[in-house]
């Protein structure tokens, strides 16, 4: 008798279908299985024979064939051990109930304990898709899968258990659990800490609220790494989708701890990664530093330290918001909308232009903002340069603002957004292209006549043109206003054409 069993691969983010058909029969014995399968996946042969003999049931001196199709997909995991357990089970008719409205994940130990494993989430996902009632997942990987609605998700701890359940068709739901309150948003890196520095806090304001780019430029102890840290608290509420999508990506990187995600990611990869390390890739393509970031930030430090190879590789992520890798084995598409925020010195020493303490040439310093390209910066939605902070600054008792008020504007800024372009398949103005930006982001007469001789003058690029009309938006946006005025315009100028003792 042939048993089969619906389950599913993870192809880089992507999910395809796999069935697991077992057949057994009179011959030698063996137990072999075939379709094109990685090397872990060949080794839970032994660790699902083992399993089920400690669990008590008997495997016959048969013939085993273990068949993974569609057979041209490379299969890679161990979230197959369930399957290929419950598959072969059936055969022997230990288990007697219908499988085809059913997926079981999980990865077996040697007693007949069922394992956590990565990407519970999306393969829960495209069981509910594909109309599948039940699905059988690890107990410690239950909760990230509570969100989804019209799928039984059915915690099991072990192969006992889940045999129990099945013949007896009596399956122990656990209660949802009441969501543990958020705790407070990164406490000790709050707005309200960082003194001085109107423009970058106005900046980063701008930054969150329509998820652009911003670079922070500046000597060493002005503040360039705090205000990075205290982005985080001002990002804006996800919505359902956002927080599906990246908890996927969590949950394929092993990142997710068995639950949802409850803020946007930030990730402040060191400056010595690697291009694979960023975009993915490997032998068994993962998602890299880029997709990771996927709804959040990308923070990276010290942004001319980074390889040339690296700053460059990150040209196309920003513009199409997506990694594609080519390998042997296939082409592989990631997600990376994410916001970039670079923070660097204006020169080695970091003082520049500050001749009593910076004793680079002219021909050092051009040397040194040379590693940063042309087009890199032209992708820079928001460009600060941060004085260092004076004694009368630092001292100065006035209250700043905190992290949670500028997050309510910012909140308000993002659902007007998302209000605007529900019809659009975006969210954010940072997100807008070609006949969008047009559309949504109309100049009265006179704006448009000092933009035009504002491009005109300071021979700005088209993508240059297009990011100051979208910050324009935000801002506008930020204030609750529905068109863009001058005031909005030369603000988001300001950011984009910035001028300090070296240019850049």
């Amino acid at each position: 008798m042939v048993c089969r069993i619906n389950c599913a691969v993870i192809t880089g983010v992507e999910v395809l279908p796999v069935v697991v058909e077992t057949d057994i029969c009179n011959g030698l014995p063996s137990f072999d299985m075939v379709g094109l399968l990685s090397s872990d996946i060949k080794e839970s042969r032994e660790r699902v024979r083992t399993a089920i003999r400690n669990s008590g049931f008997v495997l016959p001196p048969k013939r085993i064939t273990i068949s993974f199709s569609p057979g041209n997909i490379r299969k890679t995991g161990t979230y197959f051990d369930l399957s290929i357990a419950v598959s072969i089970l059936s055969s022997l008719e230990i288990l007697q109930c219908e499988t085809k409205d059913k997926m079981f994940i999980g990865e077996l130990s040697l007693d007949g304990k069922v394992i956590p494993v990565n990407g519970v989430l999306p393969v829960a996902l495209y069981a509910m898709e594909k109309g599948i009632k039940k699905c059988f997942v690890p107990k410690e990987n239950s909760g990230e899968c509570r969100c989804i609605e019209g799928l039984d998700v059915i915690a099991v701890e072990n192969l006992n258990q889940l045999v129990m359940m099945l013949n007896s068709e009596q399956y122990y739901m656990e209660e949802t659990k009441t969501e543990e309150p958020e705790e407070t948003l990164y406490e000790r890196e709050d707005f309200r800490y960082i003194k001085g520095q109107i423009q970058a806090r106005k900046a980063a304001e701008v930054a969150a609220a329509g998820m652009h780019n911003l670079l922070l430029i500046g000597p060493p102890g002005t503040g360039k790494t705090v205000v990075a840290k205290a982005v985080p608290g001002i990002l804006p509420d996800m919505t359902k989708d956002e927080i599906i999508e990246i908890s996927k990506i969590q949950s394929i990187a092993g990142t997710l701890n068995g639950r949802m995600v409850k803020r946007r990611p930030f990730r402040n990869p060191h400056h010595t990664t690697t291009v694979t390390a960023l975009t993915g890739g490997g032998s068994v393509p993962k998602p890299g530093e880029l997709t990771l970031a996927h709804g959040g930030v990308l923070y990276m430090d010290e942004f001319p330290e980074f390889s040339r190879n690296v700053m460059e590789a990150l040209r196309q992520p920003l513009e199409d918001r997506q990694v594609i890798v080519s390998r042997a084995g296939g082409s592989f598409c990631f997600p990376a909308d994410f916001m970039l925020l670079a923070a660097m010195n204006p020169c080695r020493c970091g003082y520049y232009p500050d001749r009593n303490k910076c004793s680079c040439t002219e021909r050092e310093v051009c040397k040194y903002l040379e590693k940063i390209s042309g087009p890199i910066l032209d992708r820079m939605d928001l460009c600060v340069y941060m004085n260092p902070v004076s004694y009368w600054e630092l001292k100065e008792e006035r209250q700043q603002e905190s992290s949670e008020e500028i997050r309510k504007r910012v909140n308000i800024a993002a659902e007007i957004q998302r209000k605007r372009y529900k019809d659009e398949n975006i969210n954010y103005n940072s997100q807008l292209q070609g006949v969008l930006i047009e559309k949504y982001c109309k100049l009265q007469k006179g704006e448009e006549d000092i933009l035009k001789e504002i491009y005109e003058k300071m021979d700005l690029s088209v993508r240059a043109h297009e990011k100051i009309l979208k910050v324009a938006r935000t801002i506008a946006d930020l204030k609750e206003k529905e068109k863009i005025s001058m005031d909005e315009l030369a603000e988001a100028v300001s950011y984009k054409i910035i001028e300090k003792g070296g240019r850049i």
